[in-house]
C-alpha cells in the first residue's frame, strides 16, 4: 500500500464508490464476468473521475494561497464542470477556457454528437454553477497559453490564481487514482475476485496513469488496458508513460515497467467527442442490460473497446474484468443526435 497521508487533500466523496457485477451484460456478451467501478458516483456536481484528482489539486491550490482557479478543456468538459463545482464548495473564483470541436472533415462544427457551445449538458451546468468566466476558443487553440495569459491578468488585479491542466492530469491529479487503486484492490479482495484486467478510458491519462502506478506500488500484477478516446496508440502511450514515470518518481517508487502501459487506439473514430457506431451500441447495451448510463466521449468509447476485445476472444468466458466508469453522463444530453 502507498501512503498518501502526508500529501494535502480535500474530501468530496463520502466513502468508496461501488464495485458492482454486471451479470446481464456479461450473459449478453457470453462472458467474461464484467464488474464495474462506479466512479460516476463520486462527489461534486453529477460526479465523475475528475473528483478524485481535484481532492489533491484543490488542496495544493489552497496550500499555495490561491483564491482563483483557471482550467481548460473541451466545450462540454466534465473536468471543467467538476473544477467549477469544487470552486463553489471552497469559495474560490473559477475561470474556464474551452475549445470548440471540429466536424468529421475537420472544417467546423455541427456534426451529430459533437460538443456544441450551447447551454446544454455540461455547458448548461457551467452557467448554473456560476462560472466567473467562460471563454470559448476555436479548435486547436493553445488553451494553456490562454490560461497563463489569464493568470497573468488576474495577478495584475491582485489575485492569486492556480492553473489546472486539461483533465487535471498532472502528478498531483494522478494521485487521486493512485489512491483509487488501493480502494479497488480492497474491494477486489473482499469480493474474492481473480481479475484478468482493468479496462479504463484513456484521455488526458491521469486516471490510467494513477491506476498503473497504484497497482504497481501495491505489488499487483493486474494490467490496466486503456482505451484511447482522442489519439492513436503511438500518440497516446508516450503521454501515459511520461505521467506514470513522473508520478512513480514523485512517490519514490521503483520504475514501472514499460509494458504496464497500454493505450489502444482502435476506437477513437474520426476524433475526440465525435460519435462512432461502436460507442452508440455500447451506450445502448449498458443502458438496456443494466440500467447504467455511459457518456459518449469517454466511457462509451471505452465500453465499445471492451465489447470488441471480448468478441475478439481477448478474455476467457470464465475470466473477470473490471470496467472503470469515469462518469461524464451530463455530456450525454448535449449529444442526443448521435443516437438518432
Amino acid at each position: 500500500m502507498i501512503s498518501l497521508e502526508k500529501i494535502p487533500r480535500r474530501s468530496y466523496t463520502d466513502g468508496s464508490t461501488p464495485l458492482e457485477p454486471l451479470p446481464r451484460l456479461s450473459a449478453e456478451l457470453g462472458g467474461p464476468q464484467i464488474w464495474i467501478k462506479r466512479d460516476d458516483r463520486l462527489g461534486l456536481t453529477q460526479g465523475g473521475n475528475k473528483t478524485r484528482k481535484l481532492e489533491f489539486l484543490i488542496a495544493d491550490a489552497l496550500e499555495q494561497g490561491a483564491d482563483s482557479l483557471i482550467t481548460v478543456g473541451g466545450v462540454q468538459s466534465n473536468h471543467c464542470r467538476l473544477t467549477l463545482a469544487a470552486a463553489r464548495r471552497e469559495g474560490l473564483e473559477c475561470h474556464l477556457i474551452v475549445e470548440e470541436d471540429l466536424g468529421p472533415e475537420g472544417t467546423g462544427l455541427g456534426p451529430a454528437g459533437a460538443n456544441p457551445p450551447e447551454h446544454t449538458g455540461n455547458f448548461l451546468l457551467f452557467d448554473l454553477l456560476g462560472a466567473d468566466s467562460v471563454t470559448v476558443f476555436g479548435n486547436g487553440s493553445d488553451l494553456l497559453r490562454e490560461a497563463q495569459a489569464l493568470a497573468d491578468r488576474l495577478r495584475g488585479e491582485g489575485k492569486t490564481p492556480y492553473v489546472i491542466p486539461v483533465g487535471g492530469s498532472n502528478v498531483i491529479g494522478a494521485l487521486g487514482y493512485v489512491d483509487c487503486a488501493d480502494e479497488l484492490l480492497k474491494q477486489i479482495n473482499a469480493a474474492e475476485l481473480d481479475v484478468a484486467a482493468v479496462v479504463s478510458p484513456s484521455g488526458s491519462a491521469g486516471m490510467q496513469a494513477g491506476l498503473v502506478v497504484g497497482l504497481h506500488g501495491a505489488g499487483s500484477e493486474i494490467p490496466v488496458l486503456g482505451i484511447n478516446v482522442s489519439r492513436s496508440r503511438s500518440e497516446q502511450e508516450p503521454k501515459i508513460v511520461e505521467l506514470v514515470d513522473s508520478t512513480a518518481d514523485f512517490l519514490g517508487l521503483p520504475p514501472v515497467p514499460r509494458d504496464h502501459t497500454v493505450g489502444l487506439g482502435d476506437y477513437v473514430g474520426s476524433g475526440y467527442a465525435l460519435p462512432t457506431e461502436g460507442m452508440v451500441e455500447a451506450v445502448r447495451l449498458f443502458a438496456r442490460a443494466e440500467g447504467i448510463l455511459l457518456d459518449p466521449v469517454y466511457t462509451g468509447k471505452a465500453a465499445a473497446g471492451l465489447i470488441d476485445l471480448i468478441r475478439q476472444g481477448r478474455f476467457g468466458t470464465d475470466e473477470t474484468v473490471v470496467f472503470m466508469h469515469s462518469g461524464g453522463v451530463p455530456g450525454l444530453y448535449a449529444r442526443a443526435r448521435a443516437f438518432d
